[in-house]
């Protein structure tokens, strides 16, 4: 392993962390400002996984932090494959195999509100991965690489090739972010019928290991949209940050929705914009 490929593992391990956190504390205090209110500092999301650790641990059982900590690594895995400019399809089964993880902590508590979040996080990742693996292709057809470096290195701006496949992983991007009208299985809002889902029966530094890993995972998946605009690094960070906002306003703006929908959206998105996209790329790199 070359030692720019270490560097940028430990980078990624380092600073991803500290970076989600941060954007976690922007989207706070953007979501406060758009609701009329004062809202937290811009560390507060620091401030509450330090008290989450600090928590006497709690377990329901002793497999809760088995797959905890799988979640966690497996989200960590599957960046540091991206930041080395690895196998874009290998990080996003590592992506997959963290949320199989997750879903099995909550089916691990015999909790209703657990298990049922359990369930819409399986729908969630039925509605959400046809449209990622459809980008990836697309990618791939572009460039002719699943390599993250060479995609990346590709003087082709992608999105002039892929426009559907760009707006269909900005709808699913709604889901893997977690914000409504997509937050079917960890509701951010305690009032509502979950609870909070998913993650209701943990606690302490397992429900911080749960948050980190959004932070890493939040960085990754921001980092894919960069990749559709990578020939012109300025324009990719502000397209991203675009796109960040653009999901913080979606977030503020829609009640959430049913999992019928969100799997028949997501579905319809996938087979219109994102498989008519690819085809019309293959036939154009065919004729040529």
């Amino acid at each position: 392993m070359e030692m720019n490929t270490i560097l940028l593992i430990i980078g990624f391990v380092l600073i991803a962390p500290f970076a989600g956190g941060l954007l976690a504390g922007i989207d706070r205090i953007i979501t406060a400002r758009m609701q009329a209110r004062k809202g937290p500092p811009l560390f507060q999301p620091f401030y509450d996984v330090g008290k989450l650790w600090q928590k006497q641990r709690i377990g329901v059982n002793n497999f809760q932090t088995f797959y905890v900590t799988g979640f966690l690594l497996f989200v960590i895995v599957s960046g540091c494959i991206f930041f080395a400019g690895g196998d874009l399809l290998i990080c996003v089964f590592a992506l997959t195999l963290a949320g199989v993880f997750l879903v099995m902590g909550g089916y691990s508590a015999n909790s209703p509100y657990s298990n049922i979040g359990s369930e819409r996080e399986l729908l969630q990742m039925m509605s959400y991965e046809p449209m990622l693996l459809i980008a990836i292709m697309g990618m791939y057809l572009v460039t002719k690489s699943f390599n993250v470096s060479n995609i990346i290195a590709s003087p082709v701006l992608l999105v002039k090739y892929l426009p559907g496949i760009f707006i269909g992983y900005l709808f699913i991007l709604t889901i893997k972010l977690r914000k409504s009208p997509f937050d079917l299985s960890t509701s951010h809002h305690g009032h509502q019928e979950l609870v909070k889902g998913i993650t209701t029966e943990f606690a302490g530094k397992e429900l911080a290991f749960i948050e980190i890993a959004h932070w890493y995972e939040n960085i990754l998946l921001l980092g894919i949209v960069y990749l559709f605009f990578g020939s012109n690094p300025l324009l990719a960070l502000a397209v991203t940050a675009a796109a960040y906002l653009l999901e913080i306003m979606i977030d503020n703006a829609y009640a959430r929705l049913t999992w019928h929908f969100t799997l028949k959206s997501s579905w319809f998105i996938a087979g219109t914009l994102g498989i008519v996209n690819l085809v019309i790329v293959y036939l154009y790199s065919f004729c040529k």
